[in-house]
């Protein structure tokens, strides 16, 4: 296990263990977290924790023209139920997805020093919210992070039924208008599978961030 300071470069992926972790330590620094980035890991960790760098094998990816838009989210957007913006309430994106109540988890990994670090990236413009909103309230959205042409999604959360798939769809059809050639969704799940996502090797991953950021 790598035990990192501040002033000590990452490891090689391929050192990471069959979980995905590599490394513990450092801080979230905007330099470290855009370097982490950069390399193809991010931070995971749970509160009393110090902070985990993970670098899973294989990634879950979304490729934006595979985007898949189901018969009933086509009807919830011909509906118009919900509006659309990006990047007007970052912090508050991340605060509900703080507290957003996820089946099979207790607590949050989305930590205070993570929302704030978080939020500097965002005023540095290198970090990004999406947000669907119903009668002038904050229904569903996501964050993440953009680098080049990649864009590594970190969370999402939504109050009403299809609000956090109707945001990700909205921001997906936006970034294929950028050329945005990846979407990092970290981990698997049925959700973002249904999305179209998909799974890739790690050294697949990170030749594409290599040639795209």
């Amino acid at each position: 296990m790598y035990i990192l300071t501040d002033d000590m470069p990452f490891p090689a992926v391929e050192a990471a263990d069959e979980d995905g972790l590599l490394a513990i330590g450092g801080t979230l620094s905007t330099k470290r977290l855009l370097e982490a980035y950069q390399k193809g890991i991010f931070p995971w960790y749970n509160e009393d924790e110090p902070v985990c760098w993970w670098s899973p094998d294989p990634r879950c990816v979304l490729f934006p023209h595979q985007l898949h838009i189901s018969k009933t989210m086509q009807q919830v957007i011909l509906r118009n139920q919900f509006s659309f913006t990006m990047n007007t309430a970052f912090e508050e994106v991340m605060r509900r997805c703080q507290t957003s109540n996820r089946k099979g988890e207790q607590g949050t990994w989305i930590q205070e020093e993570m929302i704030e670090a978080y939020c500097r990236l965002n005023k540095l413009g290198n970090a990004f919210s999406g947000e669907a909103w119903q009668d002038g309230k904050l229904a569903g959205g996501m964050y993440g992070i953009r680098l080049g042409k990649i864009f590594f999604g970190e969370s999402m959360f939504s109050n009403i039924s299809n609000a956090s798939k109707f945001a990700f769809i909205k921001f997906v059809q936006q970034l294929q208008l950028e050329n945005v050639k990846l979407i990092d969704c970290q981990m698997r799940t049925d959700h973002l599978v249904s999305l179209g996502a998909t799974m890739i090797e790690r050294k697949v991953f990170i030749e594409i961030l290599k040639e795209h950021i």
